[in-house]
């Protein structure tokens, strides 16, 4: 017998989902919006990159997310492996105040609101 909820779940076939946590110096949180502001569309436009977003910690101002989705696994290295990728990493890791945590996941189920 199955549980009533989970006729609500459907089945996103290998998509990967990217979390980069990233902490940075007060100082330089204003310069890393503007280089988010100015670099998004690239990223956006990588092959295989079907949602991006930059989120921040409600109550550290200093702590910000990327939560990016892609069509595979493959997609997302090959924009790891990117001119585009090595220059807008270069720039914002110098704004950094501790190292990023990053985390990929595969998406095995998806609840429908």
């Amino acid at each position: 017998m199955t549980a009533p909820f989970l006729s609500l779940l459907t089945l996103n076939y290998n998509m990967i989902v990217r979390i980069v946590k990233m902490t940075f110096k007060e100082e330089n949180i204003n310069d890393f919006i503007k280089l988010f502001e100015e670099s998004g569309s690239k990223i956006a436009g990588m092959k295989g990159c079907s949602h991006l977003e930059l989120m921040k910690d409600p109550t550290n101002t200093s702590i910000f997310f990327t939560y990016s989705m892609w069509d595979t696994e493959e997609d997302l290295n090959n924009y790891r492996k990117s001119e585009t990728f090595k220059n807008i990493w270069g720039k914002c890791k110098k704004y950094f105040a501790a190292k990023a945590e990053a985390f990929s996941m595969e998406t095995l189920l998806k609840v429908k609101c």
